[in-house]
């Protein structure tokens, strides 16, 4: 009995040490030989660490595209205008003074009569048009007002209305804000300064000095100064998500479709029934519908929130800024479409670099910028971002520019993309004739092919 006892413990025993291991069991480090673990810890580590090096290499090569943009801002300086129309002391001094100062703007007198034989009006819609950032102008009368205040003392006597600066903060609210006009602001009251203090020491000599204190004493104090006049005001707040980071959120929406698409291609196995151009229908068709459709969505949801489309062009703004916003993402999308062909798994390294290379110069101006960040011209981030303020707030109407140079991106990207579908679908075909000709199976024109 005991003997029997014993040759069933050694069966149980013999069993248990020839039994494959539980495979939840094992511990975070193998031991001995086992070869399952161990080629599993081998095939981990050569996939973390090298995905691990192409991450810090994308930090050090993209992310710094993105800083570079930031580091010398302004590494350039923007044009602005002196523009005199009162051919007196006053607009000398002005132009004289101004022209000396170093600053973000780089001033150019521009003359009043025959740049703007219209008068002020037409100055503005220069402005307006983007011909310049910035307009000093020094108003018809300006000298003449200040001398009848001086041997008439004028209690209403405005040393503001000497000076007005145009400027249009619709354009650029980052640059109107932090280049622009703390730039033009501080040369202007050195302008200040410097005028009054010539000015106070040519009138200690008046003989009307003490009724001009007493009647108009601001005259004295501040005898020449300046007004800030924004010709498009940035007045939808709202307007930033759409400018900036919302064009981050539907480049990535536009991302995810991509990979839905995809995934549910590969899933369904179409990509090995289709013929290859009724392949690249269904891929294009499905994006060209599905963006229309997201981008009237996205459209929704910036009426939703109050963001007015019609300022410019009435209820046809909104239809305008669907239709900008469809060709955005047709252009932002479709780039990552024709490259998740031979991009495969890789492609959010191109989707961050997408990202990164467009919203470094979306923020700023591209001339205050270095000359490497021109490329921002050409653009969608920039583009549509344009497209959307001329249609939001009225700014200067490159509508046609801008939305021709997305629709150049989505011919580009659909150009690629029928490229590199065929690219991977002859090297397919040769994979099947090859697997064919292993298999020795002919075909009615003598051929080998695979037998399916």
């Amino acid at each position: 009995m005991a003997s029997t006892t014993t040759s069933v413990e050694q069966d149980q025993n013999s069993n248990r040490t020839t039994l494959p291991l539980w495979p939840l069991s094992r511990l975070f480090f193998w031991k001995g030989d086992d070869e399952e673990l161990k080629k599993a810890w081998n095939l981990y580590l050569n996939t973390v660490i090298p995905g691990v090096m192409l991450v810090a290499i994308t930090i050090l090569a993209v992310f710094s595209i993105f800083w570079g943009s930031a580091w010398k801002n302004p590494d350039h300086t923007l044009p602005g205008w002196i523009v005199d129309f009162d051919g007196g002391q006053v607009g000398d001094f002005v132009a004289k003074t101004l022209l000396t100062e170093r600053g973000a703007i780089l001033w150019e007198v521009v003359p009043a009569l025959t740049a703007f034989p219209r008068g002020l009006g037409e100055l503005t819609q220069a402005v307006k048009e983007d011909r310049t950032w910035v307009a000093v102008v020094v108003n018809a009368d300006a000298t003449l007002r200040l001398q009848d205040s001086i041997t008439s003392p004028n209690v209403s006597y405005d040393g503001t209305e000497a000076i007005s600066i145009y400027a249009v903060e619709a354009r650029n609210e980052n640059s109107y804000r932090y280049v622009i006009k703390p730039s033009v602001e501080a040369s202007m009251h050195a302008v200040q300064l410097a005028f009054a203090v010539e000015f106070g020491a040519n009138m200690s000599s008046i003989s009307n000095i003490n009724s001009i204190i007493a009647m108009s004493p601001q005259t004295i104090v501040n005898p020449l100064s300046f007004k800030f006049i924004n010709l498009i005001p940035f007045s939808q707040p709202v307007a930033v998500a759409t400018l900036s980071t919302g064009l981050i959120f539907v480049l990535i929406m536009s991302y995810f479709v991509v990979t839905i698409a995809n995934g549910a291609r590969l899933a369904s196995g179409l990509p090995k029934l289709l013929s290859f151009r009724h392949l690249i229908a269904l891929r294009l068709g499905t994006l060209f519908i599905v963006y229309f459709f997201l981008s009237l969505v996205y459209s929704l949801v910036n009426l939703a929130f109050k963001l007015d489309l019609g300022h410019k062009y009435g209820h046809g703004g909104f239809v305008l800024f669907w239709i900008v916003s469809w060709t955005y993402m047709l252009a932002v999308g479709l780039a990552l479409e024709s490259l998740i062909t031979v991009m495969k798994q890789f492609v959010p390294f191109f989707l961050i670099t997408w990202i990164v290379v467009n919203v470094s110069t979306n923020s700023y101006p591209i001339e205050v910028l270095p000359k490497i960040f021109h490329y921002g011209y050409a653009t969608p981030f920039y583009n549509v971002s344009k497209a959307i303020r001329t249609i939001v707030f009225g700014t200067r109407n490159t509508l046609g520019k801008n939305v021709g140079i997305l629709i150049i991106w989505v011919i580009i990207s659909c150009t690629t993309l029928v490229g590199f579908q065929w690219y991977v679908r002859k090297r397919e075909i040769d994979a099947v004739r090859e697997a064919r000709h292993e298999h020795g199976v002919e075909t009615p024109n003598g051929e080998k092919q695979q037998q399916v």
